[in-house]
Parts: C-alpha cells; structure tokens; sequence
C-alpha cells in the first residue's frame, strides 16, 4: 500500500505586507499543472517513512536538505484515507507543517531554483497572504479562490489553525467571504 505525502513550510514573523501584519510567512507551489499545492508526493520507496518520503520530495521540488530541515511526527497536521481512480496505488494522504525561521524561507527561497524538478513539476512558489485588506475581500479571502489541487486548500486552512497561525474564527470569517466557498 503506497500513500502520498506533503508539507506546508512556514515561518512565523511579525512582518508587514504593504501596512498589513502577517502573522507568518507561508509557502505554496505553483504546479504544472496550473494549481496550487504543497511539496511532496507520491511516497513510493520501499520501507521509506513518511516523514523521509516527503523529505525526498522537498529535496527534488524545492532544494530542501532533509538532514538539514528534517521533518518528526511531531509536524504531523493530519491523515486521511484516499480514493482516486488516476492514482490507485495511494490509499492515504499525510499532511505536515514544517516551521522553520525567516530567515531559513529566504535561504529555502533563493535556493529553490536549483531544485532537480523545478521548471518541470513546479513552476515557482507563492507566499500566502495572511491578512485581510480593509475591503474585506482581498488578501486571504482573495487567496482563497485560487485553483487549488486536491485537498491542499483545505490541508492550508487546517494548518494555519493547528500551528496557531490563524483561529478558527479568523479562518471562518475569509472562507465566508471567499467567492469559491459561495459556489460549492
């Protein structure tokens, strides 16, 4: 049985975006495939862990060392049973936030071209934007249009509860305001 795996890489701060507090720096990659995800994927080695498995993978995808940055249970987010006609050999999804410092996302950053799959699997990173400007609708809520894959807006806003990024009430009141929420 084979399972996939991905990380959120973040770093809390106390940064201003254009007057606008974000309380941490968040990574997500553009894919090429057009959407949104997280590093990682599909853990295929056998008797690999996780946590190595999504190791490997942030190597390939974002130049990530992982004896540099590895990742413990300890930044186990969830674990989720999965079914997908294209992808039958995964049967579970795991997802892991990895904290790291401000300045090891800009090191993460510069270094993320030299990656063995970028140009090819991932096309670039994207910071989240963790705020809300005065309209009400852009920043996060805005963000959270995007064309994301799989269940990687969902594992986002899960993340952001559990590390203390943002609450549940803040998280409620962007997807509320979110037009893709308005349409499901």
């Amino acid at each position: 049985m084979s399972s996939a795996g991905h990380c959120m890489i973040f770093a809390k701060s106390e940064s201003q975006i254009i007057g606008f507090p974000s309380k941490a720096i968040v990574l997500m990659q553009m894919r090429f495939d057009g959407k949104l995800g997280f590093a990682g994927g599909i853990i295929e080695v056998e008797d690999e862990s996780v946590e190595a498995g999504i190791g490997r993978e942030m190597l390939e995808e974002m130049g990530i060392d992982p004896a540099v940055y590895p990742l413990s249970k300890g930044d186990h987010v969830s674990s989720q049973p999965f079914h997908c006609e294209t992808l039958p050999q995964v049967k579970a999804l795991h997802f892991y936030a990895l904290e790291v410092t401000e300045a090891q996302i800009a090191e993460i950053e510069n270094n993320a071209r030299n990656a063995i799959h970028y140009g090819e699997e991932v096309l670039g990173w994207v910071r989240v934007p963790l705020y809300t400007m005065t309209d009400g609708y852009n920043g996060f809520p805005a963000f959270l249009d995007n064309n994301f894959v799989g269940n990687a807006r969902d594992q986002l806003l899960e993340a952001l509860i559990k590390t203390g990024i943002m609450t549940k009430e803040e998280i409620d009141s962007a997807v509320k305001v979110a037009k893709f929420s308005k349409n499901q």
